[in-house]
């Protein structure tokens, strides 16, 4: 069916036509009308089937009757408002919404986090009819009173499940709470899940339902394939694949901000032109980078689940899965960028012995079966033992054997670390001062220890009294004290081991 047969005003099919888009697709053709009709709408289809103009075409053509000149802002109240989950998302559908509005005097804006909030003040201050937003940044204008939500006609929520996934319940509950309750709501999705519905129940009033395509299914114009690779020989494979199948663009997904950062930096050590795409990349150089991308200067984009919706490159001919998602919704996401607006496309999985979960996930979802293709020659098996790996072991068991016990030296008694003062050869205190020798005190010098040799020279000998007062102690062999007569010196009265300098 053709754009004009739906019913849309001269001005939008003149900016259709410059898009060069002349047949409508079968989510825009079930969806146009009813929205046309005011009636609140739940639809489901796969992605890239051209969802944004399904809601965005009748929105201008019933905003239409609003459109002015005027340069009041009072005269461009906010009257329709588009949620995304993500910044991309959000910026595409800016970039649509700019170009749908070209030959009519409707104004439109996008606002997202990651970028400086006084451009965003500034043009809601100069009065604007469709704004599309993240639920965060949205939020923020609502506080500091730069939006006034009173007068919305229209909500879309698109990516709805995306959004749930994302956290954002109940900020959408917040904003809905400051919606007019006699307004039109509209649900888009790629896939349904009972919390779609359960959100539907709760915010939208008799809706009509559209599906263009069974639930959770994947585009047929999509080639799937997988390969089950140990997780060491997938940065090779992939490497492998780039250069086999010649690709000049492709989205490679994985499931965390550090996985995508460190896989980015390895292919382009292997000479590919690729870099990464994130959440923790400021929004600038996210945008950058796409733009980048667009124009085929980097060829691998290194991606996670959180730009896989928004991200709308037309004829995108492959995708990569080198992480196999958690989700399998997520999969059926990741894989609908390639395959959009009819053309064709390849998904390649790169699945690991600890993914077989989710790829079985992933066959029941989409009820289909993913039969991994054979591995080309090199990349399968255990690897090789590298000779740098296997020298510490070598190592290892060429180390001697330890000594024995009995060869070691034994420990110093505890006699032997402290002054004999019960010796009798031992000259007494007042002896050594007399002498002008230091005596231990408690900032003294650390009395000169005897060695071990020296006492073990020593004849056997039994002390004697000399009569003043003094214990008989006998030593043993080696000049040790017998266990049975050694005497605890308390750890007060030991020998410092420093001395203050007067």
């Amino acid at each position: 069916m053709s754009f004009a047969e739906l019913g849309l005003a001269p001005e939008i099919l003149r900016a259709i036509d410059e898009m060069g888009y002349s047949e409508a697709t079968p989510i825009q053709t079930k969806a146009i009308p009813l929205v046309l009709s005011g009636r609140d709408l739940l639809a489901a289809a796969q992605t890239g089937t051209g969802k944004t103009a399904a809601f965005l075409l009748p929105i201008l053509e019933r905003l239409k009757k609003f459109a002015n000149p005027s340069v009041s802002p009072a005269m461009h109240p906010v009257r329709a408002l588009i949620l995304s989950p993500t910044r991309e998302l959000a910026d595409q559908i800016g970039v649509n919404a700019k170009a749908y509005t070209k030959y009519l005097p409707l104004r439109t804006t996008t606002v997202y986090g990651g970028m400086n909030m006084d451009p965003q003040v500034a043009e809601l201050r100069r009065g604007i009819e469709i704004v599309i937003a993240t639920p965060g940044r949205l939020l923020d204008h609502i506080q500091q009173k730069t939006i006034q939500l009173n007068k919305v006609d229209v909500l879309v929520l698109d990516e709805a499940d995306r959004m749930l996934d994302m956290g954002f319940i109940q900020d959408i509950r917040k904003i809905m709470s400051l919606l007019p309750k006699e307004r039109q709501t509209l649900l888009f999705s790629a896939t349904f899940a009972p919390e779609i519905k359960r959100l539907a129940a709760d915010f939208m009033r008799d809706p009509q339902t559209v599906e263009v395509a069974r639930q959770n299914s994947t585009n047929a114009q999509v080639e799937q394939l997988v390969f089950a690779v140990d997780g060491f020989r997938k940065r090779a494979l992939l490497s492998y694949l780039i250069r086999q199948r010649e690709m000049s663009q492709v989205i490679v997904f994985c499931k965390t901000k550090i996985s995508a950062d460190q896989l980015s930096r390895d292919l382009k050590r292997d000479g590919h032109a690729a870099e990464a795409i994130h959440g923790d990349k400021a929004q600038s150089a996210r945008l950058e980078t796409l733009e980048r991308f667009k124009s085929g200067d980097v060829k691998v984009l290194v991606a996670t689940d959180v730009a896989a919706r928004g991200l709308d490159i037309s004829e995108l001919p492959f995708v990569v899965n080198y992480e196999m998602p958690n989700s399998p919704e997520d999969y059926v996401h990741r894989i609908g960028r390639t395959g959009r607006a009819g053309a064709s496309g390849v998904a390649i999985s790169l699945m690991s012995p600890d993914e077989t979960r989710q790829h079985e996930s992933i066959e029941k979802l989409t009820k289909q079966t993913l039969t991994p293709l054979p591995l080309p020659e090199g990349f399968g098996g255990r690897p090789p033992r590298d000779e740098a790996d296997s020298a510490p072991r070598r190592e290892r068991s060429e180390r001697p054997e330890r000594t024995d016990r009995a060869e070691r030296p034994e420990r110093t008694d505890r006699a032997d670390r402290t002054e004999r003062t019960d010796r009798p050869d031992a000259p007494r205190r007042s002896e050594r001062t007399e002498r002008g020798e230091r005596s231990p005190s408690l900032f003294g010098d650390k009395p000169r220890r005897e060695s071990r040799h020296a006492a073990d020279s020593r004849e056997p000998r039994d002390t004697h009294d000399e009569g003043e007062g003094r214990k008989t102690v006998k030593l043993g062999i080696g000049g040790r004290i017998l266990p049975q007569r050694q005497r605890e010196v308390p750890a007060l009265l030991l020998p410092p081991r420093y001395k203050v300098e007067r």
